[in-house]
């Protein structure tokens, strides 16, 4: 589906079930189609809203310097444009993490729950920074094949790695079919965004925080931070899991977005 917001922004989403809305945003550097097998197993008894960030899938490129505020500023937009008053659940996967948390400090008021899988609340460091640079020099000279190539051995665990070779196959095949220019955009925009440790603190929606236990990229001690630092945070590890744990152990991983879910209508 598409939803023309403006002159330059067309968001390209998906929007399946029924009921209480539930709003999913992708990783880097993927798209809505990382979270399939979310939507499959929770449109029974949900709305799912998964939207493509800017200039992934089908969604319109930045027409300004790229920032995850503004990412975060389209969802908002979306959900005007899809009527939905109520109160949402906003879950988001690293990148999309990162989105979810700057949606909670601009537009609080719009949130039922939060979901925070594999990401982290604080800025890059000076180090993280320079490597983003690296990575996006890398990206304006070659496909978005060759950047997720460089990435898969720290996006899964060793277990995903040896025994689910077809997860590597749709992890590739999701971001080898994003735009460059996309890729470098999320890029800068990561790269730059603000450190969100000091707003956890105001967050009143009921909090899941998600990670895999074998996840290098924003490790155990990362979402520890995020649990800690929101009132009555939840911390669930998926084992046998990567940065990727959604798709790595997609039923461990529904196990507690359901039962999170659930807990919220109780």
């Amino acid at each position: 589906m598409r939803k023309q917001l403006g002159p330059s922004l067309t968001i390209d989403y998906e929007d399946e079930g029924h009921g209480k809305p539930v709003v999913l945003l992708h990783g880097f550097p993927f798209s809505a189609r990382m979270w399939r097998t979310q939507s499959a197993a929770l449109k029974g008894n949900y709305r799912i809203i998964v939207p493509n960030l800017r200039g992934f899938g089908g969604t319109s490129a930045f027409d300004r310097a790229p920032s995850l505020e503004q990412m975060a500023s389209d969802v908002n937009a979306l959900l005007d444009a899809l009527d939905i008053r109520e109160r949402v659940v906003l879950g988001g996967l690293s990148m999309g993490g990162y989105v979810a948390l700057a949606f909670a400090r601009n537009h609080a008021a719009r949130l039922r729950g939060l979901i925070l899988a594999d990401t982290r609340a604080e800025a890059d460091t000076q180090e993280g920074k320079a490597n983003r640079d690296k990575t996006i020099a890398f990206a304006q000279a070659h496909s978005a094949g060759e950047v997720v190539d460089q990435m898969l051995p720290r996006l899964l665990s060793e277990n995903t790695r040896q025994h689910k070779p077809e997860v590597a196959a749709e992890v590739r095949d999701i971001a080898s079919t994003q735009a460059p220019a996309a890729i470098v955009a999320a890029l800068k925009a990561m790269r730059d965004r603000p450190d969100s440790t000091p707003s956890l603190a105001r967050i009143e929606a009921s909090t899941l925080v998600i990670v895999g236990a074998d996840d290098v990229v924003t490790p155990l001690s990362a979402a520890q931070s995020i649990a800690q630092g929101i009132h009555a945070a939840q911390l669930v590890t998926v084992a046998d899991a990567g940065h990727m744990s959604n798709m790595e152990q997609p039923e461990r991983f529904n196990e507690a977005v359901a039962g999170f879910l659930g807990a919220l209508e109780s």
